[in-house]
Formats: C-alpha cells, sequence, structure tokens
C-alpha cells in the first residue's frame, strides 16, 4: 500500500465540539439524502452520523439484513434486487414506517425514492433539509463496480477500490480508493468485505434508469414545495471533505433558524 492511500485512510470524521452542541441546540433533526446508486450516500451519511450523533436509516440496510436472515420478506425483496429493481413502494413504506416510529433524529439514505414514498413520508415527518449528490454518470459506474461493503449486516462498514484522477465535462475529479486496513477484510468488526449482487455491471445501468425515470420526479417534488432546504454537492473529492463542506451548509442552516 502506498503513502498516499495510507494517509487517506487516516481520515476519520470527528466532529468538532461546536458542532456537537449547535445541533443539540437545534433539537431534532431529520434529514434525507438523495443521489444516484453509488454516489456515496451511504459513506456521507455516515460521516454525518458521526458529525451530528444522528441515527442513519438505509432502507439498502435494512433490506440485506432481511435477505441475510432469509425471512419472506426477505427472498421477496432479494428477486427484485438482482433483477436490477427498486422494491414495491407498499414494502418500503412499511418497513420505513415501522422504523421512523421509534426516531427523532436521523437522515434517510435511499428513501424516499418515489412519489408515493415521499407523500406517505409526509404524513409522518417534517423533513429539515435535504442534501442532493450530483456525479458525471461514467464516474459512477466506475465507482459502483470497484465498492466493496462489510458482509456483518449489523455492521455500516464501506469501501473502494477505484483510484480515480480526471476531468470531466470541466469537473476536476479526485477520489482516492476507501481501502480497509488489512486487506479486503472490515475495519470495524474483522468481518470479510463482499461486492454485493446489485453492483455488478448489467444491473448498474438498468438501476441507473430505473432511478432517473423514478426517483428525480421525487426531488422535484420537494423542491416545488419550496419550504425544505437544498444542500447541493458534487461527489468530486474524498468522502471527508464532502462531509465537511455538507456539515458547513447545514450549519448555517440551523443558524438562520
Amino acid at each position: 500500500m502506498n503513502e498516499k492511500h495510507v494517509s487517506y485512510r487516516k481520515c476519520e470524521f470527528n466532529p468538532p465540539e461546536r458542532l456537537i452542541i449547535s445541533i443539540k441546540s437545534a433539537g431534532t433533526m431529520k434529514l434525507i439524502i438523495f443521489g444516484p446508486p453509488g454516489s456515496g450516500k451511504g459513506t456521507y451519511s455516515s460521516g454525518l452520523k458521526a458529525k451530528f450523533g444522528l441515527e442513519k436509516i438505509s432502507t439498502g440496510d435494512i433490506f440485506r439484513e432481511e435477505i441475510k436472515k432469509s425471512t419472506g420478506l426477505g427472498k421477496r425483496i432479494e428477486n427484485y434486487l438482482l433483477e436490477g429493481k427498486l422494491v414495491p413502494d407498499d414494502i418500503v413504506i412499511e418497513v420505513v414506517a415501522l422504523k421512523l416510529k421509534s426516531s427523532t433524529n436521523y437522515i434517510l439514505d435511499g428513501y424516499p425514492r418515489t412519489m408515493g414514498q415521499a407523500q406517505a413520508l409526509d404524513e409522518i415527518a417534517k423533513i429539515d433539509s435535504i442534501i442532493d449528490i450530483n456525479v458525471h454518470e461514467d464516474i459512477l459506474l466506475e465507482k459502483i463496480t470497484a465498492r466493496r461493503i462489510c458482509s456483518n449486516p449489523k455492521c455500516d462498514g464501506n469501501y473502494n477500490i477505484a483510484d480515480i484522477h480526471r476531468v470531466v465535462g470541466g469537473m476536476e475529479y479526485i477520489l482516492p480508493p476507501l481501502l480497509p486496513k488489512d486487506d479486503m477484510k472490515c475495519d470495524k468488526c474483522g468481518s470479510p468485505l463482499i461486492q454485493r449482487e446489485d453492483d455488478k455491471p448489467e444491473v448498474i445501468k438498468d438501476r441507473l434508469r430505473v432511478y432517473h425515470k423514478q426517483s428525480k420526479p421525487v426531488i422535484e417534488y420537494y423542491r416545488g414545495k419550496g419550504n425544505v432546504p437544498f444542500i447541493e454537492v458534487w461527489m468530486n473529492r474524498a468522502p471527508e471533505e464532502i462531509v465537511d463542506e455538507i456539515a458547513t451548509k447545514l450549519m448555517k442552516i440551523i443558524n438562520r433558524e
């Protein structure tokens, strides 16, 4: 492992005390993070979780746990994911609604993805801010195929073996790999790292097509409401830099309220 990789892995999401104090004084905080598959939502959510003490609620994590347990629901979900399709709204809405009953401070990662889910969410929660991640599609494809996750369903370890340094559409991308300290083992729990079945190239393109068709209108729905602040960022730098940018913009929103 070269020096660049070692120094990169030393970067951690250590929250300054002032951020923790500010978020506590603001009371409850409910966020949504949007972005196409593989745009870093899970990594950024974990960083924001560390900075602000938010609960990270990911439909993907919930689904994978059900699949791991081989429940009836898990088997149904697995079939949709293997085909590169979104899980039907009725299943997703039910799972998330149950989770939110016991949550007050959180960031939603991967939800809502459809208008039905967004409208259902409006009935049970008031969203304070929305984070929108932007990235060029060819960069996205390279990053997704290089993604590795912890095989332990109770762990949120995320890694990536791609090393990207180039300019696309006038945007400079400097994306070092997120490598574990021990080759192909999770730093958090020591479990083996795996590639998700829905991260395979043949599935990715269909997932992106579905995302643009169904999820993009959800963003426009929230923009149209006009009462939810948006935080716009590009996935073109190391995760800790993006998380710091999001945190800074979020603090400005908190301080205005």
